[in-house]
C-alpha cells in the first residue's frame, strides 16, 4: 500500500505545473520582478507577435502570473510547490545518468541467470517462486515487479502451470548472448591479451 501511495505522489509531482519554471523565476522573486517578467513574456509570446508569438506559452505565462501575483494564491501555491519540487528532485535523482538503467540491466541479467541455472539443473521443474527470486537476487519485492514485467513482456520469462517463474527459450538465448557479449568485452579490454 505504501508503494502505491508513493507512486501516486510521484505521478502527481510529474503532472504538477511549476509556475516558477515557466517565467524562469525564483520562488523568492519580488512582486516587481514577477510583474516585469510577466509583461516581457506576454509581449514576446502574444499570438499577434508575428516573430515570436506562441499561444501555448502565452497562456502558460498568463496562468503563472495569475497564480503568483495574488498573495493568498501564491502562498497556497508555495506550499504545493515545496512539496512537489522535493518529489520531482527525488524522481530526477532516480534517472540521473546511466546509473539507474545500468543497475536495472544488472538486476534483469541476474534474474535471467538465476532462472537459467534453475532450468538447467532441473528441466522437469524449472520454476522459481517470486519470494525465492527476491531472496536469490537481493532485489526488493516492490522493484522485482517492474523487472518481472519487463522480462515477461520481452518473452524471456513465463509463468509455469504452478504459477512459478521459469526462463523461456528466448530467455536462454538472451542469457547466452549476454554471456558471450560480456566475455568478448572483457577480452577486448583486458590489457594482458594485448601483449
Amino acid at each position: 500500500m505504501a508503494y502505491n501511495s508513493g507512486r501516486k505522489k510521484m505521478m502527481e509531482a510529474a503532472e504538477f505545473t511549476d509556475y516558477y519554471e515557466i517565467p524562469e523565476l525564483s520562488p523568492n522573486a519580488t512582486s516587481e520582478t514577477k510583474e516585469r517578467t510577466y509583461r516581457y513574456l506576454a509581449q514576446r509570446y502574444h499570438p499577434d507577435n508575428l516573430e515570436t508569438g506562441d499561444r501555448l506559452r502565452f497562456d502558460q505565462n498568463l496562468e503563472a502570473h495569475d497564480t503568483l501575483k495574488d498573495q493568498i494564491r501564491c502562498a497556497q501555491y508555495g506550499i504545493k510547490h515545496k512539496t512537489y519540487s522535493g518529489l520531482l528532485s527525488r524522481l530526477a535523482e532516480g534517472i540521473t545518468g546511466n546509473k539507474c538503467i545500468n543497475l536495472d540491466t544488472d538486476i534483469q541479467n541476474k534474474l535471467l541467470s538465476i532462472l537459467y541455472v534453475k532450468c538447467r539443473q532441473d528441466l522437469s521443474d524449472p520454476g522459481i517462486r517470486d519470494f525465492e527470486l527476491v531472496r536469490l537476487s537481493g532485489c526488493p519485492a516492490e522493484h522485482l515487479r517492474f523487472h518481472l514485467w519487463y522480462l515477461k513482456e520481452k518473452g524471456w520469462v513465463a509463468r509455469t502451470e504452478e504459477g512459478m517463474l521459469a526462463i523461456t527459450v528466448e530467455g536462454v538465448d538472451r542469457a547466452i548472448s549476454k554471456y558471450h557479449h560480456d566475455t568478448a568485452k572483457i577480452l577486448l579490454t583486458d590489457q594482458h591479451c594485448i601483449n
